[in-house]
């Protein structure tokens, strides 16, 4: 995991009014949220497990199912998951289904993250910075 500084980090938005602005960029929300934190992801890469910039947040008004929610959101990151080489330990599950089922536990869910996607992750920021930050 490598963290990354953000103008974003304590501003607080409408959860529908993020969402609204950071799917169409290629944003989602991750299937592990809470009712009162989640995470926002980019898929940067998947060739050799996945690499995303997260965006997490945590609800200041409201819980995150219900109309109206405002967020904070926190510090952005970078992280990376290997698939299993072989069967699942917990779902036995083999690495050919890997990309499709989203129950299988990671190889290592803090893999290293490449090198190559640090630049790309920081202009990522950068531009959602500039997206969310004009329309304050």
């Amino acid at each position: 995991m490598i963290e990354l500084s953000s103008l974003l980090e304590g501003k607080t938005f409408m959860l529908f009014d993020l969402e609204e602005n950071m799917k169409p960029m290629g944003y989602t929300i991750s299937g592990n949220w809470e009712y009162d934190h989640g995470y926002f992801d980019y898929k940067i890469d998947d060739s050799d497990g996945y690499q995303f910039l997260r965006i997490p947040f945590r609800a200041v008004d409201g819980q995150l199912d219900s109309d109206g929610a405002t967020v904070q959101l926190l510090k952005p990151f970078l992280l990376a998951h290997q698939y299993q080489d072989e069967k699942d330990d917990e779902g036995i599950i083999g690495n050919i289904s890997a990309p499709f089922n989203q129950f299988q536990e990671p190889k290592n869910p803090d893999a290293e993250f490449p090198e190559s996607y640090i630049g790309l992750g920081k202009a990522l920021v950068h531009d959602l910075e500039k997206k969310l930050l004009d329309q304050s």
